[in-house]
């Protein structure tokens, strides 16, 4: 593909995975083979205000741990001409195609979609971050259960309201954005990400969003309007109580994601359904078609090549991150990373993917491995975490 760049910081870049508002998605891999997904961020509208906020939270988004639901965030180089950002490779359909495609989930799936997303939030909120742009988009669902990705891009929020009138770039976006957001605030809580759990769950019990209309303009009106209520159309009667408390106008009014966790294992019990056996459903529906895997595409001779060479020169290289050293609760001059108004909506991906079937490496027995071993080496150092992130 014309532009596709041959090597982003370490990783050998394969192909395009999508590409958006917030700059382009590629499959890449490490010097040892493994597969990452790397995100190449506009280089347009960057300043060192922006880019030292998210060289904070990419230090904060690497020791987010106790979830199996969010992709891990590996590396990133917020100081490169584009700043990009590493997360985990993970294979699946998004949650907006599994629905499109698929038809919409039962009750008792859509509450198992909402324990597990609940629990990946909150621990994102326990390393001190907000996601800030959920959305059917930016669920994977794969062959382990359901998967945030796009977390850590807090950074990139824009308070601005005319940052919202790029061409293709809000209408995914502004759906999903709770009333806080669509007002121009430039500070959100975490309620907001509750707000936009919501309205995730409302697109797999119904297919559509809380509030619509042809143009962005238009669908941020009503969503910041309090005596404009979301359509719950088509939402089963035992989820409707939920999501509308989840989509309350007021921050304040919202449950905390505990609650909802302790509401969807409610109506599991209800059904008599147990969790685990409510998750294992869940993947069964949304896999039922086989898991999109774009890693497992035969790599080319060009690729395998420049994959040979990139893993000679970090043979011979020094550290290789520039957040190396770093940690989240270093004294520094630059400002604490607030939580801004808006992101460009992130692309469809177009088909995640796992890792290529070459020789099998070894794995670690305590959770998913690291990517880089001097990722793991840094962080039990830094924070003595002895189990593998």
């Amino acid at each position: 593909m014309a532009g596709m760049p041959e090597r982003i910081g370490r990783y050998t870049v394969a192909k395009e995975l999508g590409s958006g508002g917030m700059g382009e998605v590629y499959l890449a891999y490490t010097p040892g083979g493994d597969p990452v997904a790397v995100k190449l961020i506009r280089s347009d509208k960057l300043d060192p205000l922006t880019r030292a906020r998210f060289e904070k939270e990419a230090l904060i988004a690497r020791t987010v741990i106790g979830t199996n639901r969010v992709a891990r965030f590996l590396d990133a180089d917020p100081f490169a001409d584009r700043p990009w950002l590493a997360m985990e490779y993970v294979a699946g359909r998004t949650l907006l195609v599994c629905v499109d495609e698929y038809d919409v989930l039962p009750l008792q799936l859509v509450a198992s979609l909402g324990a597990l997303l609940a629990e990946g939030l909150s621990a994102v909120h326990a390393a001190g971050l907000l996601h800030r742009d959920l959305k059917p988009q930016n669920v994977i669902m794969g062959k382990e259960g359901p998967m945030i990705i796009d977390f850590g891009l807090g950074a990139f929020m824009d308070a601005a309201k005319e940052s919202l009138s790029h061409s293709g770039m809000i209408i995914g976006t502004v759906r999903c954005m709770p009333p806080e957001q669509a007002s121009g605030q430039p500070k959100v809580t975490p309620a907001a990400d509750v707000y936009a759990l919501g309205t995730v769950l409302l697109y797999a019990a119904a297919r559509h969003y809380p509030y619509d209309g042809a143009a962005w303009e238009a669908v941020a009106v009503q969503v910041a309007n309090p005596d404009i209520g979301p359509d719950l159309s088509g939402v089963p009667e035992g989820l409707k109580p939920l999501i509308a408390s989840m989509l309350a106008h007021t921050p304040e009014e919202r449950p905390t994601l505990g609650a909802v966790a302790d509401a969807c294992a409610t109506l599991l019990k209800n059904a008599g359904l147990a969790p685990a056996d409510a998750r294992l459903a869940l993947i069964a529906r949304t896999t039922a078609g086989g898991t999109p895997d774009a890693a497992q595409d035969p790599l080319s001779p060009s690729f395998e090549k420049l994959l040979e060479d990139q893993a000679k020169i970090t043979d011979g290289a020094g550290p290789d991150s520039p957040l190396d050293g770093l940690q989240p609760d270093a004294e520094t001059d630059e400002p604490e990373p607030e939580a801004m108004a808006h992101s460009e909506p992130t692309p469809e991906p177009a088909r995640p993917a796992m890792p290529p079937k070459a020789e099998p490496k070894a794995r670690s027995t305590r959770g998913r491995p690291p990517a880089s071993k001097r990722v793991a080496d840094e962080l039990r150092a830094a924070y003595a975490v002895d189990a593998v992130l």
